[in-house]
């Protein structure tokens, strides 16, 4: 008797477990590729991402520039001119580096303008994932596009495409 009450109570539990997985499935890449504005931030990052490559570019050709000359010159230059040439070329390879890291780094220009650019638009998107959500009572939303181990979902919950109208 005993057992078959353990039994019952099991049994109820693993129900209740069942029904409380209550998700949805959204392919967030899809969302924001969706949205112009998304894609016009990415055009203008790209822009300015070629831009700043281009200055970085050419600041370490100066440098090449400076070690080629020096490289050339090198047999005919005194011992203190030659240090004198070495620590200029290493000062200004140290500046190039500082500045590709300015730019590109973690916190380099490039990165505050994707942020300014970018985090408006996810702020919205996510907003309106939450959104959907709460209206269709669901507690978990899992983003198939981020997750390469999801290995089938049903199109019943997937609920990219809502997520794409409430947007619009």
């Amino acid at each position: 008797m005993k057992r078959m009450i353990i039994a019952l109570v099991a049994v109820l539990f693993a129900a209740n477990i069942a029904s409380a997985q209550n998700y949805m499935v959204v392919n967030s890449e899809t969302v924001f590729k969706s949205l112009k504005e998304y894609n016009s931030a990415l055009e203008q990052i790209e822009t300015l991402s070629a831009e700043y490559q281009a200055k970085v570019d050419a600041k370490f050709q100066e440098v090449e520039k400076l070690y080629n000359n020096y490289m050339q010159q090198r047999a005919s230059l005194s011992e203190g001119v030659r240090q004198q040439y070495e620590q200029n070329i290493l000062k200004k390879e140290a500046e190039a580096t500082e500045y590709q890291e300015s730019l590109f780094g973690t916190d380099g220009e490039l990165m505050k303008q994707r942020m300014s650019l970018i985090q408006p638009i996810q702020k919205r998107v996510f907003d309106a994932i939450e959104s959907v959500s709460q209206q269709y009572g669901y507690d978990l939303v899992i983003d198939i596009a981020a997750n390469p181990t999801v290995l089938y979902y049903s199109s019943k919950v997937d609920f990219t495409e809502r997520i794409i109208e409430a947007l619009k």
